[in-house]
């Protein structure tokens, strides 16, 4: 008799089992105000963070020095947060400079502008107001400057690039002065506006391709699951890319023929996914500790500060906090784009592993610096732009069906990733994506003030 196993299978789990291997607008505006108490359910309601497991406040309360009740009121606030930073991007328009999250508790939401007039509107919604020169999309303009330079100039001194948003600034990482000095010049950019660090750090790519419990790619590499996906009626997870080729077979911990990866970028970016075969099937479950599972619920973005934890077959379970979206990386393998800086630590082993928010995904592991004795940094590959240029859905414990009345043909669509800021219409009426998410059957527009305002 053929035993039936889990892509989480026992041993090899979703917690990854790795290899290594980011005019005309008026100078103040009123901010919606938020659903009446009570009459929809909370954003900690729809994203899960009123109910976190014990594994993932364990993990904050010893990677960030957290007491019991600060974890859970740093789920809770990160959640509410989200909503609100995600009103406020939507109420500023292009004098929006990003927003981002303080305080061990995450209990203090920034949110950036370039118009003084503004501050009102923020601090009506709870928030701190920074005022800076340079809005996110001037950030993000300059960054793309330092992207295209990549692809003219050597970065091998210039490792990292990123928006450091807290900052007002693009920031920089190099081997010395000279380098940073150059790849600047090189992308147009006036040095005063480039804040340069540094570093002897580089980013490498978490590989190893001895022995462990994890999936294998021809029988060599070893990787890890990241997170159970579907595309159609094909069962699948998603990994790093630097993992394997298209076409490469894949094995399960226990070398049972598993399945072969679909589809994989990298350089440029660093993503794949596997399709498994009959005797494997997908669940919705990340391992944290041991035997213990955390449940996905969404794929909602979190903002900078906030914490996020991660799981791998070398390191296990760790915690820490997002430090930059967007980031690029220039690895010795080839440079990576719209990666997501953390502070988490990881080792050789643990790449394509998950990293989640509470219970919302985030991303697949890509490499870093460091190791889990002294600290490090490990950078993830977003999943939503993994879902979406792969066609996948993520598999999560909500519900997929539709509600009742929901059966109208409208513009929104589960199983879409909708990026914030995005302009919808359902059952007549037109939304606004507050933030970044796959939608689930469950999260129409009409019923999630978390994720969606009315326009």
């Amino acid at each position: 008799m053929v035993h039936r196993h889990t892509v989480t299978g026992r041993r090899a789990a979703l917690t990854a089992l790795g290899a290594l291997v980011a005019t005309g607008i008026p100078s103040a505006v009123a901010a919606e105000p938020a659903p009446p108490a009570g009459s929809l359910p909370s954003s900690a309601q729809t994203l899960g963070a009123d109910r976190p497991s014990a594994p993932v406040l364990r993990a904050l309360q010893r990677d960030l020095g957290l007491t019991p009740a600060q974890a859970s009121r740093r789920l809770v606030n990160e959640a509410e947060a989200g909503t609100r930073a995600g009103r406020l991007r939507n109420a500023l328009g292009n004098r929006f400079a990003g927003a981002w999250l303080r305080g061990a508790t995450s209990q203090e939401l920034v949110v950036a502008t370039t118009h003084a007039t503004d501050v009102p509107v923020i601090r009506a919604q709870g928030a701190k107001a920074a005022v800076v020169k340079k809005t996110l999309r001037d950030l993000q303009a300059a960054k793309r400057k330092l992207d295209a330079a990549a692809g003219r100039v050597s970065t091998r001194d210039t490792p990292l690039w990123y928006v450091d948003i807290p900052a007002n600034r693009v920031a920089l990482e190099a081997t010395n002065k000279a380098a940073a000095a150059a790849f600047v010049k090189a992308a147009g950019l006036d040095g005063k506006s480039v804040g340069v660090k540094v570093t002897a750090d580089r980013p490498r790519l978490l590989a190893e391709i001895t022995g462990g419990d994890a999936y294998y790619i021809d029988g060599s590499a070893r990787c890890s699951v990241g997170f159970s996906v579907t595309k159609g009626d094909q069962q699948g997870f998603a990994s790093a890319g630097h993992c394997g080729k298209s076409g490469a077979r894949t094995t399960g911990f226990n070398n049972a023929e598993q399945g072969t990866i679909q589809a994989s970028t990298f350089p440029g970016k660093d993503m794949s996914w596997v399709a498994v075969n009959d005797q494997w099937t997908t669940t919705p479950n990340v391992r944290v500790e041991g035997e213990q599972k955390v449940q996905i619920t969404g794929s909602v973005q979190a903002l900078v500060g906030a914490a996020v934890c991660r799981s791998g077959s070398t390191t296990g379970w760790h915690c820490g906090q997002i430090e930059q979206h967007d980031t690029s990386v220039s690895y010795a393998e080839g440079r990576v784009d719209g990666l997501t800086r953390t502070t988490v630590c990881a080792e050789p082993g643990d790449s394509g592993g998950p990293f989640v928010a509470g219970v919302q995904a985030q991303g697949v592991t890509s490499g870093g610096t460091g190791d889990c004795k002294s600290g490090g940094t490990t950078f993830y590959q977003p999943i939503n732009p993994l879902l979406r240029d792969f066609g996948l859905t993520l598999r999560t414990a909500a519900a997929q069906a539709s509600a009742p009345g929901d059966n109208v043909t409208q513009a929104w669509a589960a199983g879409r990733v909708y990026e914030a800021g995005a302009t919808v219409s359902h059952a007549g009426v037109r939304y606004r994506c507050l933030q970044t998410h796959q939608a689930q059957g469950v999260w129409a527009p009409s019923r999630t003030p978390a994720l969606w305002q009315r326009v």
